[in-house]
């Protein structure tokens, strides 16, 4: 009996030797890979060749991010802090650092990394509301505008008042001195008379004459005016 509660205790004393020290290797873990997070920047270069890092810390119950770049040309440098609750999201959890390593991807495609989309949705996470996202808060400096900038516009001249032109009064009519050539007179030629139809009588004794001769009294009228017709 005593062998046997030995052995009881002994492989209990070894079953929690055992969980201790899986235990302290999962802390290990955890903390390493909190290091890896937190203490080793995640670094990139933009479009322009801007070589910029990533920094993450934790501060309360949010997560803020800080972008610092530095540009190859003397006096250009940059940073943007953003912040959010990414925690919220699963696969976050389990990798934090592919989560920003996606946010990385979107801004090395920018020219400035500072001026980009105001909210990123990691691909991993993209199905969560914006408050898990990491959204941009506030980047320096303010005033400078990386950006090429327009040429200056010259100053618009002042606009000249239209000029109005001078009204010209007509010109007086000179009145005509030969009153015959200001308005000509048309000409009337004279318009041939008309010659009449009927023929010219004869002297009356002579149509008359012939007409009592070969014609019925009652005819005698007309008798005389054809022989008139006949004779001119």
């Amino acid at each position: 009996m005593r062998a046997g509660l030995r052995l009881l205790l002994l492989v209990s004393a070894a079953a929690v030797c055992v969980s201790n020290a899986q235990t302290d290797n999962s802390s290990d873990n955890d903390k390493q890979q909190q290091r890896s997070i937190w203490d080793e920047p995640i670094r990139f270069s933009t479009k322009t060749k801007d070589s910029c890092t990533m920094v993450v810390s934790a501060p309360e119950n949010y997560t803020r991010l800080r972008v610092s770049c530095k540009g190859q040309t003397p006096g250009r440098s940059y940073h943007c802090d953003f912040q959010g609750k990414p925690t919220l999201c699963r696969a976050y959890n389990q990798n934090p650092r592919h989560y920003f390593t996606q946010m990385m991807w979107e801004l090395r495609k920018l020219s400035h990394a500072c001026q980009g989309t105001k909210i990123y949705r990691p691909h991993m996470c993209k199905k969560y509301p914006d408050e898990t996202q990491m959204t941009l808060l506030a980047s320096w400096p303010k005033t400078a505008n990386l950006k090429p900038s327009k040429p200056a516009q010259e100053p618009r001249k002042p606009a000249l008042p239209a000029q109005t032109k001078p009204v010209t009064s007509p010109k007086p009519v000179k009145p005509n001195k030969q009153p015959g050539k200001g308005r000509q007179s048309r000409k009337t030629t004279p318009k041939p008379e008309k010659t009449s139809d009927h023929p010219t009588e004869l002297p009356e004794s002579t149509a008359s004459r012939l007409a009592s001769d070969y014609c019925w009294k009652s005819f005698q009228g007309i008798c005389t005016y054809v022989i008139n017709w006949f004779q001119n």
